[in-house]
């Protein structure tokens, strides 16, 4: 199986992280988000890192988890995977720098998850972000409800968990689920600025005001998590819903945003 997470180092002290392979609108396996988390363990370790930008592949961020290893897997092959998921998503908010996510194409379900956990977001104009994920039968952990809550409170995190909607770069902007939108001409410029002007600051600076944020949001984070146990899916519910996901309409195009 290909490598669906690059690391390349850049100047300044950035690493630039990539995700999936442009296919799929680059979902994610369960080994994918292992060495996800394992690859911003590795960058933990670095005392010279500065920043950190995370985007996918080929035209587009994520759209989620691949469904198709969950077809008729058992229930703790299913917990597995969304507790690999959450484990990267850890590792990312874990991380003492700055992590930047650049958002082209979708980012949803747990590609969505995968955007929050970084620090900042910029977005193409042409991009879309949220949660689809009900339909499915995916039971929404408090750590997912909780990324959506603590940026744009419980009002909207409610009604895009219940709707399962897409919003667009801009909506996202006013929402406060993106930094920034851009046209997509611009988005790696944008992002390349941004994590240049945080990159020529002093190191410890950075470190100490990301850590600043990080207490101020422990107490959500840590009642999320206390409160994690469970089932992931309804797990009927979930099984017919992934197959329905996948006999879809083929002219939909790979990129399509259900995904987990």
């Amino acid at each position: 199986m290909a490598n669906k997470v690059g690391l390349l180092y850049r100047d300044l002290g950035v690493a630039d992280v990539s995700v999936g392979d442009g296919r799929r609108g680059n979902a994610l396996s369960s080994e994918d988000w292992r060495e996800l988390e394992q690859t911003f363990r590795h960058l933990a370790a670095d005392d010279q890192l500065r920043a950190v930008v995370v985007r996918g592949q080929g035209g587009t961020f994520s759209s989620g988890s691949d469904m198709r290893e969950w077809v008729q897997a058992d229930r703790t092959d299913v917990a597995d995977s969304f507790a690999a998921m959450e484990a990267a998503f850890t590792a990312i908010e874990d991380l003492p720098v700055p992590v930047i996510a650049e958002v082209e194409g979708v980012a949803a379900g747990a590609g969505c998850q995968l955007a929050l956990a970084c620090d900042l977001r910029v977005l193409a104009e042409t991009a879309r972000i949220g949660m689809p994920i009900a339909r499915l039968g995916i039971l929404v952990s408090p750590p997912f409800a909780a990324r959506l809550s603590v940026l744009a409170g419980p009002g909207v995190a409610r009604e895009l968990l219940y709707t399962g909607r897409l919003v667009s770069a801009e909506e996202a902007v006013r929402l406060g689920l993106a930094t920034r939108s851009v046209p997509a001409e611009q988005l790696a410029a944008t992002t390349r600025r941004l994590v240049l002007t945080v990159a020529r600051h002093p190191g410890s600076a950075i470190r100490a005001a990301k850590h600043a944020v990080d207490v101020a949001l422990a107490p959500a984070r840590a009642a999320a998590k206390a409160q994690a146990a469970g089932p992931p899916v309804a797990y009927d519910d979930f099984q017919r819903g992934i197959m329905t996901f996948l006999t879809r309409d083929p002219t939909r195009t790979d990129d399509d945003p259900a995904q987990g």
